[in-house]
């Protein structure tokens, strides 16, 4: 698996590894012989999991896998400016993207564009400047598995939090690796 991420992600420009990293995860996923740990099917109620697969150390981007609880779900958050493909391993997610319309000196105002509800199997990608969105388990009795592929280590992003209308305060927020 590793292997073959490895090779989409040695492309040219963003759109091209994207593109290939899109194109790979759908194989992978539909290849029955690759397993994700079996740690990533357990969830917690109190929040998502996220799990380091892997570090690349060569070429800098990192794979983990996402695990939601029934209902869970991030906030309106960026990817701190990083390229990212997620796919779904297992379950069913929604992702609401949304465009920066305009930025203030504190504020920016983000506007929902398109919603789309994936299920297994299917993979999208993200490059900045057009990162904003949330992602959630719409299920209100199934987990669902993630696998994200980040350009590098994503270790903080902004998270978005609502002012006024379409306004939101940008609060750069650290995130953690569940360890299991």
């Amino acid at each position: 698996m590793i292997q073959k991420i490895h090779h989409a992600v040695s492309a040219g420009s963003a759109e091209e590894i994207t593109q290939n990293l899109r194109q790979c995860l759908c194989e992978l996923m539909a290849d029955d012989s690759i397993r994700l740990p079996d740690c990533v099917y357990e969830y917690s109620n109190d929040h998502y999991c996220r799990r380091l697969l892997h570090q690349d150390e060569e070429l800098g981007y990192s794979v983990l896998a996402m695990t939601w609880g029934p209902g869970q779900g991030t906030p309106l958050h960026d990817h701190a400016g990083m390229w990212c493909v997620e796919a779904v391993w297992h379950g069913e997610i929604e992702v609401v993207q949304y465009e920066l319309v305009e930025r203030g000196t504190d504020e920016f105002r983000l506007e929902p564009r398109t919603t789309m509800r994936s299920g297994v199997g299917s993979a999208g990608s993200l490059i900045p400047p057009h990162e904003h969105h949330t992602i959630a388990n719409p299920s209100g009795d199934e987990p669902a598995v993630t696998v994200h592929i980040y350009s590098g280590v994503m270790d903080e992003c902004c998270v978005f939090r609502p002012v006024e209308g379409d306004w939101y305060q940008p609060s750069p927020t650290p995130l953690s690796l569940d360890s299991d």
